[in-house]
């Protein structure tokens, strides 16, 4: 096989047995201790256990197909590398993710970065991959999964700026090294992310509009058990508003889900789908065509169709889906897209919030309403770009669109979970709860904590100008 030089998101056919996966950078004055990792992915997208983390502390796994083999250094240049003998992998793993971290500084100040793969039987290179990053200490080059019965590489270049702990945490492992933990930053004493319900008056600006009696258009194609459940859910929102002083408002409602691998259990036990069936009362209630926007996203951003209500059990069927992981391959092998879909290994398995919010705010500019946008974004955690996702929020605070993010029982929701306490902002424009299993919590009670706050944000909106 001719070496290919790759760009981030690139793949390419593995025909070799093993592989050796070295990473290489240069030496010099402040540059830190840069380790090559590997971590081994059942049909999850997780570890099935602290032993499949293979490392410069645990340098063999047990079955024998992955070993760490240590730094080596040679005129200024230094390399790392992991071997993977993809023919002696369990059946169970899925994906063999090629990790890297930082000691004593970040990946901004490693020069020379990339990641080389070679036949570990002939030593030739077969692709090279050459990394940038800025403020990371762990780092996801690259990953080795099967396709169609045969093994490939994908370049991956996904930067953790919470180190290995945080990049081996979201994959499962139980890590000594605790994560640091950020100040608080100074302003109110902070409180639980749900707040009490308050009775906020409608605002003048978008203007309220008795309820609709009746169905939407569409709504009498639905199946009769799916009609009558979108039809006492369109109540229960509409209890919801009255409680929390906003009855007859009007919204554009936008559905953004989480794809990333941690997700594939939650989408299997069709807790997603039960999700966006919930959500579906919201627009049907809100907007005024009961139509949502929705995206879905990991590494990377993709916009879904609309969700038209007529449409839901063909949207569920085709939209609602994950990564291509084992899991699903087993299931149902893929024979091809079809109309709509998006392929979902684009979208990639690391959660990338901060790219979906810039792609739902653009879409907000190029589309204005006389009405607010109200966005409802599900997530099972695993945040890790605090920073930039803080920078998104903030930016948006003067934008008509209120972020209701709602956790799906896991954990490390980082600054989404701090945002109600972060000063220096005009109006509160994010919402944020977490429920260890949403398939328990009554459709009444998730309803009056989705919409607990939005009304009150379309108060302050309104005397700020916002709306």
């Amino acid at each position: 096989m001719t070496a290919r030089t790759l760009s981030k998101g690139a793949n390419l056919p593995v025909d070799a047995a093993a592989v050796r996966a070295v990473l290489t950078w240069s030496e010099g004055p402040g540059v830190p201790d840069v380790d090559a990792s590997a971590l081994l992915l059942d049909a999850g997208g997780r570890v099935r256990g602290d032993g499949d983390f293979v490392f410069y502390n645990q340098p063999r796994h047990t079955s024998g197909a992955v070993t760490h083999l240590g730094k080596r250094r040679d005129t200024g240049a230094v390399t790392d590398a992991v071997e993977v003998r993809l023919d002696a992998l369990e059946p169970a793993v899925e994906r063999v993710v090629l990790c890297a971290s930082a000691d004593g500084g970040t990946f901004g100040q490693v020069p020379g970065l990339a990641l080389r793969l070679l036949d570990a039987g002939s030593g030739a290179e077969l692709a090279r991959f050459a990394m940038t990053a800025t403020t990371e200490t762990a780092f996801v080059g690259g990953e080795l999964y099967p396709r169609q019965g045969r093994w490939r590489f994908r370049a991956v270049g996904q930067g953790y700026a919470s180190g290995l702990a945080g990049l081996a945490t979201d994959f499962g492992i139980s890590v000594d090294e605790p994560r640091p933990v950020r100040e608080a930053p100074p302003g109110p004493v902070p409180r639980a992310p749900t707040r009490p319900a308050r009775q906020a008056p409608v605002p003048p600006g978008p203007p309220a509009r008795p309820v609709r009696e009746g169905p939407r258009a569409g709504e009498e194609r639905l199946p009769y058990d799916m009609r009558e459940r979108l039809s006492l859910r369109k109540e229960q929102v509409a209890v919801s508003l009255r409680k929390h002083g906003a009855a007859g408002v009007t919204a554009r409602v936008v559905l953004v889900l989480d794809a990333s691998g941690s997700m594939a259990a939650v989408y299997a036990r069709g807790v997603v789908a039960d999700v966006v069936e919930r959500m579906a009362a919201v627009a049907a209630q809100l907007d005024d065509d009961g139509e949502m926007q929705a995206w879905t996203f990991a590494s990377a951003p993709a916009r879904l169709p609309d969700l038209r209500l007529g449409e839901l059990p063909e949207w569920l069927r085709l939209h609602v889906r994950i990564g291509e992981l084992g899991l699903f391959r087993r299931r149902k092998p893929k024979k091809g897209l079809l109309p709509g879909q998006v392929d979902m290994r684009d979208v990639g398995i690391q959660n990338e919030e901060q790219k979906v919010i810039a792609e739902v705010r653009a879409y907000v500019r190029a589309h204005p309403t006389t009405v607010p946008t109200l966005v409802l974004f599900f997530s099972d955690g695993g945040v890790y770009r605090d920073d930039e996702i803080e920078r998104e929020l903030r930016a948006a605070v003067d934008e008509p669109v209120f972020w209701q993010f709602v956790g799906l029982g896991r954990s490390s929701y980082g600054v989404l979970e701090r945002f109600d306490t972060l000063p220096g902002r005009r109006v509160d424009n994010v919402g944020f709860f977490a429920v260890d299993d949403i398939s328990g919590v009554p459709d009444q009670e998730l309803y009056d904590r989705l919409l607990s706050e939005f009304p009150s944000w379309i108060t302050a909106a309104g005397r700020a100008g916002v709306l």
